[in-house]
């Protein structure tokens, strides 16, 4: 399991970078929508690596909340892009929030397992 976690978080960078990508080139002459846009791919990118600090670590209980809900959030943010695109099935937008959703469960796993691991 810790590998499809780790591989689900490495599916969320190339995601970030894809966006990020795509971000320059759609509005290379629209600086504001392309701040906002990279700012998205950021979030993509630390969410990712906090996920992956996450499976290494798993007695770290503070990490997987923490990890948990922005994953969460981001997953919801993707789904939403889906809503608004008006296409739900949208692959950018499935993939990114099925992924950040498994990653949220792998999350809470690691959260309430270590608690329980705790004497």
């Amino acid at each position: 399991m810790k590998t499809i976690d780790r591989i689900l978080a490495c599916v969320l960078i190339l995601g970030g970078l894809g966006h990020a990508a795509g971000s320059c080139i759609g509005y290379r002459h629209e600086p504001l929508t392309l701040l906002w846009a990279l700012s998205a791919s950021l979030y993509s990118l630390l969410v990712a690596a906090v996920n992956l600090l996450r499976a290494g670590r798993p007695t770290d209980r503070p990490l997987a909340w923490i990890a948990g809900v922005g994953s969460l959030a981001l997953s919801i943010s993707a789904f939403t892009f889906g809503v608004l695109t008006g296409n739900v099935f949208d692959a950018r937008a499935l993939v990114n929030s099925l992924a950040a959703l498994a990653l949220a469960g792998f999350s809470a796993k690691t959260a309430l397992g270590a608690a329980k691991a705790r004497p």
